[in-house]
């Protein structure tokens, strides 16, 4: 089973959103597991406190090398990576959360404060990883999104597969994947097309006819101009950063 297993001051904002909808479902039926790690239970002190003044001066405090190593020390690794949420790291993507999927699970460690003693990076081998240009008070929320986007690529977790095959970065290889899906070509990567339900006209906005055709030929065709447009207008780091592959749409606003 996949498995996550949290490091955090704040055990309580867990599960949170993680088990909701579709995830919580899945966490009931047993498909992964998740567990939180309160790193104050090893605290040196009365107060619980896990942090000190940072080396060298300077403002705010950071979180000790040898309580976090304590708390991650007693967390069975099981071949899972271990992780810090934070702002230097490298930047998470699709890619990463699928072969994190493919794993036996991840290690999340929440930093708070100024962040963490740098020699714990080094003497656990954490990987750092960001969601982006941001910086957050925690790592919790970027550990719920992280854990999410993992989550969500288990075998039987979401109702359809076509679902994941037709996401934002989630390049594919083969032609069309039905429903009209239709091949994006070229290997290229691209963001989602525009999406359409009833009503079929609403304050003067009609769906677009070709939608409603019934020729898939033509619908691929249409979706894979927008999709090109939206790619260009919003992320052309993606047409011009190399490979350009396959996809179309992200239904979940993604990370």
């Amino acid at each position: 089973m996949w498995s996550a297993t949290v490091l955090t001051l704040y055990p309580d904002l867990f599960p949170g959103p993680l088990d909701a909808s579709v995830l919580g479902r899945a966490r009931g039926e047993g498909r992964w597991a998740l567990d939180t790690v309160n790193i104050r239970d090893f605290s040196d002190n009365p107060y619980g406190s896990v942090d000190d003044t940072p080396a060298g001066g300077g403002a705010g405090l950071v979180m000790r090398v040898d309580i976090l190593a304590a708390a991650i020390d007693s967390v069975p690794r099981n071949d899972r990576p271990l992780v810090y949420l934070s702002p230097r790291g490298r930047r998470f993507d699709q890619a990463r959360a699928r072969k994190l999927a493919a794993g036996p699970g991840v290690i999340a460690l929440c930093g708070r404060f100024e962040g963490v003693d740098d020699r714990l990076i080094e003497a656990r081998g954490i990987e750092e990883i960001s969601l982006g240009d941001f910086v957050l008070a925690g790592g919790e929320v970027a550990a719920m999104a992280l854990i999410e986007a993992c989550v969500r690529l288990l075998p039987g977790v979401l109702g359809s597969p076509l679902s994941l095959g037709e996401e934002s970065f989630s390049p594919e290889e083969g032609g069309s994947r039905g429903q009209g899906a239709g091949d994006m070509g070229g290997g290229k990567m691209l963001l989602e097309y525009p999406q359409y339900t009833r009503p079929r006209l609403f304050e003067d906005r009609e769906i677009p006819p070709v939608l409603l055709s019934g020729d898939h030929k033509k619908i691929a065709a249409w979706r894979r101009e927008k999709a090109e447009q939206i790619t260009r207008a919003r992320r052309p780091d993606l047409i011009a950063s190399g490979p350009i592959r396959r996809d179309n749409k992200d239904k979940d606003q993604g990370l």
